[in-house]
């Protein structure tokens, strides 16, 4: 683990991390790339008390739901493909309000999977998105039903770009060992042990108009993991400016003082925020050439050499020992086995 993943702050329950480890062993696959890829030694699976960051639990996500071609990671009986949740917010995305919005998205959702039940309601001035568990979800419950309803309210934000504060967090399972987690996993009050799971909000944001359209969709797609690891804030994660910067304006990302002036910072500011959100600006760039090369190498047929030289390598043997250190594997095993 590198010092910058390890000064950043670490909220995040290592019981997640294991759920998906899981979902691995359950396929009979072996996890180790992607916790390599996370940056997340082994070792740490075993300590419960154990926290990783965000921007760790956004790669191993990530990671995972590729190599599993699950979006759920395994919480269902039958997988979700990759892009799954992106058909269902393409759904959503020409409802005149949110509140026909995420009534779609709930309704698809069902469609998708038996294994639960989201509805949508409203009662006292509060609407729910309510999970109704109808096969038994086991050691994944917890998982399941924190993932599930941090993405649809990352979508309700993202779709009205607004932060919808919570009234209130009700979950169908006992407190965890770590449950001190849970005040930034959603924010106002929190119960444990209720009959069902579900997060309420004022009903009045329900007639909030859609702000996004389809070209706005494709970027987020990019990144959609952050509707669900991070809380949404209406400028946007500094994370994920720079990020697309990295990827859409390389010409202004040489050193930090180019990109922080580009996004209107000093370079000072830049990298201060960037460590308030659990990340640094290497860490970035580094990311940010690992997907593009893994990108090309999944989509086109171009030879390694063209490739290793696009995302920025001097030469292929650093590229080919960067990619190893990566994944494991080699740039044409890591296309073969695809």
């Amino acid at each position: 683990m590198s010092p910058n993943t390890r000064s950043s702050r670490a909220e995040t329950p290592i019981a997640f991390i294991q759920a998906m480890v899981s979902a691995y062993e359950a396929r009979g696959m072996d996890p180790s790339g992607a916790l390599k890829t996370a940056q997340i030694a082994p070792n740490l699976l075993h300590q419960a008390n154990t926290r990783v960051t965000a921007l760790q639990m956004e790669w191993m996500s990530a990671a995972a739901m590729r190599e599993l071609d699950d979006e759920a990671l395994g919480w269902f009986r039958r997988r979700l493909p990759w892009g799954s949740y992106g058909m269902l917010v393409r759904a959503s995305l020409t409802a005149p309000n949110l509140g026909v919005a995420l009534a779609r998205w709930c309704r698809h959702h069902n469609l998708l999977t038996d294994d639960i039940r989201l509805t949508l309601s409203t009662s006292s001035g509060l609407t729910h998105i309510e999970l109704h568990e109808t096969h038994e979800l086991n050691d994944l419950r917890e998982f399941c039903t924190v993932s599930v309803l941090r993405n649809a309210l990352g979508v309700a934000c993202w779709l009205t770009d607004s932060r919808i504060p919570l009234a209130g967090t009700e979950l169908h399972f006992a407190p965890p060992p770590h449950a001190d987690s849970y005040r930034v996993l959603f924010d106002g009050p929190c119960q444990f042990n209720a009959p069902h799971s579900r997060l309420s909000f004022d009903a009045g944001y329900l007639q909030l108009p859609l702000r996004r359209d389809e070209a706005a969709l494709q970027r987020m797609l990019q990144r959609a993991l952050l509707l669900t690891v991070r809380p949404y804030r209406r400028d946007r994660l500094l994370v994920e400016k720079v990020r697309q910067t990295l990827a859409e304006h390389p010409e202004h990302s040489r050193n930090a003082d180019d990109l922080a002036a580009w996004l209107n910072l000093s370079a000072r500011t830049l990298h201060r925020q960037l460590k308030e959100e659990g990340a640094s600006l290497q860490q970035l760039k580094d990311a940010v050439r690992r997907e593009t090369t893994m990108d090309l190498l999944l989509r086109t047929q171009r030879p390694i050499k063209q490739i290793a030289a696009e995302v920025g390598f001097q030469n292929e043997k650093s590229f080919m020992r960067a990619f190893k250190g990566w994944t494991g594997q080699t740039p044409d095993e890591f296309r073969a086995a695809r």
